[in-house]
């Protein structure tokens, strides 16, 4: 999953018009995977990650919660391959480390290890299944372009779907990211996650707030700072329900990090 970047989907506009130009059909589909391997590895983990959703969605082969493990292991593959592309040579040094932990993926790559070995919890595929969506309809429609199919109906929903919807697509993976803190917390008192689990997501979160590329998930805090202070201000609300709100609000905004400008 590459949940980079500002939250744009991996285009770029000078290959596109190059691409206008170029040769059509399999052959060019050929000469296309055997030039960007890669990517072609991600487009195909990400296609991997959208089926083992709905078989888990829709149990209709296996177990469900099997299906549940391959989505974050095929998660985790194409986080691994996204942070090969921004990381290729591997350092053991300080310096490297704190590269690794600035990147997304590395972020994700966490995540899918965080919740790999804990119950199934239908809540933690959103993020993943939505980001997949999206990168995998951004890149099918260049490999649609390259065949010369880039017309058809199929690509003209892709289209809507890259273009039109996805910043609502990455708003609603940081809402989630968000909910899940304290859904872990709970979880936690049920027994369906270890006890270290919140105190990693707690860190997971704290690089999503941080990310040099994707402002997404801190946006998505200020928004519902800004929800959650406007309903309590209102006439009417009880003055307990008000202070015990912005007590809540000074409180988690004191765990929030410091971003450097960029």
């Amino acid at each position: 999953m590459s949940q980079e970047g500002n939250g744009e989907p991996q285009q770029d506009q000078a290959q596109q018009e190059q691409s206008q130009s170029s040769p059509r059909g399999v052959d060019a589909l050929k000469a296309h995977v055997l030039e960007h391997k890669v990517d072609t590895a991600l487009w195909a983990t990400r296609a991997l990650t959208l089926l083992f959703c709905i078989s888990y969605l829709i149990p209709i082969f296996g177990n469900p919660y099997s299906s549940y493990q391959k989505v974050l292991v095929s998660n985790a593959a194409t986080s691994a391959l996204r942070l090969h592309q921004r990381i290729p040579s591997v350092q053991l040094t300080r310096e490297f480390f704190l590269q690794l932990l600035m990147e997304d993926s590395a972020h994700y790559l966490l995540y899918s290890i965080i919740f790999m070995y804990t119950a199934s919890i239908t809540m933690v595929l959103a993020p993943i299944f939505l980001f997949a969506l999206l990168h995998f309809a951004s890149y099918t429609l260049s490999l649609l372009d390259v065949v010369g199919q880039n017309n058809a109906l199929g690509s003209r929903f892709l289209i809507s779907l890259v273009e039109f919807q996805h910043r609502n697509i990455l708003r609603a993976a940081a809402f989630v990211e968000i909910f899940l803190m304290p859904l872990c917390v709970v979880s936690l008192f049920l027994g369906r996650v270890s006890l270290i689990t919140p105190f990693v997501y707690y860190r997971f979160l704290l690089l999503r707030y941080s990310s040099r590329r994707n402002p997404y998930t801190r946006n998505m805090f200020h928004e519902l700072r800004m929800t959650a202070e406007y309903a309590v201000n209102k006439p009417g609300i009880p003055v307990f329900l008000r202070n015990a709100v912005n007590r809540a609000i000074v409180f988690i905004s004191g765990f929030a990090p410091a971003v450097v400008a960029q």
